[in-house]
């Protein structure tokens, strides 16, 4: 009895210390706390953008055309649009929606693939080889493009958005799951739970996903720049969020019509789409860092 606890601690205690050199490892970059500085301060600002924005009534459609045009003052710090709205207003506002939709985005798409993969790769045979080819189906296809065709099907709406994103994005999920629970599914723990009678399934929840939770929750930090990118996109070319609601995508689709001699219109939520992305890039470069086991030295 005492040689099982002392294994255990001496586990536990393995554990601590590879997450110590990880955290130690993130700290040491100072381009993963950018990144997590930077990740931070979105989410601050999309939770507080109705409080701290300039001009609130104008997050609904209220417009004001004796200020149009105006360039970046002290009164409108980034500028005014066509129609005299505040752009710092709605980049600040256009960072809630933005963020969102990224966020459901990857967590939908990563709970598709997340199940389709592990059962992929944990009952194998014919089931394995559907799923399998229905991702490899959808990889054929450019992902944009697929989502773009979605989209145009559902209509506009942030809802309609995430879900035509969401069913392009699971694949590349569903494939890094499926590699893990193939490696995962012969340990011995996994064996011993078959052995004392575990369903497919209290296996999988309780014994196989925890212990792939790492690299799935990297590949989700890194995701998520992309998923609001690709959110930004649809906006773009007008399929996506519609206007009234200010989304960065739909803004730099209605500047580009007065580009380049109101450019204030145009950098500023550009800007943020690039800090966005920028941002969750450097916090996923970090995170691997701590939770991959393969970088652990």
């Amino acid at each position: 009895m005492s040689a099982i606890t002392e294994r255990m601690a001496g586990r536990s205690s393995a554990r601590r210390q590879a997450w110590r050199r990880g955290f130690y490892r993130f700290r040491q970059s100072w381009l993963s706390i950018a990144g997590l500085v930077i990740v931070l301060a979105l989410f601050v600002v999309a939770i507080a953008a109705p409080v701290i924005v300039p001009y609130p009534e104008q997050v609904s459609g209220a417009i004001d055309t004796g200020a149009r045009f105006q360039p970046p003052s002290l009164a409108h710090l980034f500028g005014t649009n066509e129609l005299g709205q505040d752009v710092l207003t709605l980049t600040l506002a256009g960072a809630r929606i933005s963020l969102v939709a990224g966020v459901a985005v990857v967590l939908l798409g990563a709970a598709v693939g997340t199940l389709a993969g592990a059962v992929a790769g944990y009952v194998g045979g014919w089931v394995d080889e559907i799923i399998m080819r229905l991702s490899d189906l959808k990889l054929t296809l450019p992902g944009l493009i697929l989502a773009m065709a979605v989209a145009a099907a559902l209509g506009a709406g942030l809802l309609n958005t995430i879900i035509a994103i969401a069913l392009t994005w699971w694949p590349g999920y569903a494939r890094l799951v499926r590699g893990e629970v193939i490696a995962k599914k012969e340990e011995m723990f996994v064996q011993a739970a078959r052995a004392l009678g575990a369903g497919t399934g209290r296996i999988l929840r309780r014994h196989v996903i925890p212990n792939i939770i790492s690299p799935i929750i990297v590949k989700m930090s890194l995701d998520m720049g992309f998923a609001i990118l690709t959110v930004a996109s649809l906006g773009f070319i007008g399929i996506g969020v519609k206007p009234p609601t200010p989304e960065w995508g739909s803004l730099l689709s209605t500047a580009r019509g007065y580009m380049p001699d109101f450019w204030w219109m145009a950098i500023f939520p550009g800007l943020a789409i690039f800090l966005a992305v920028f941002g969750f890039n450097l916090l996923g470069d970090g995170l691997r860092d701590v939770l991959d086991p393969k970088a652990r030295r």
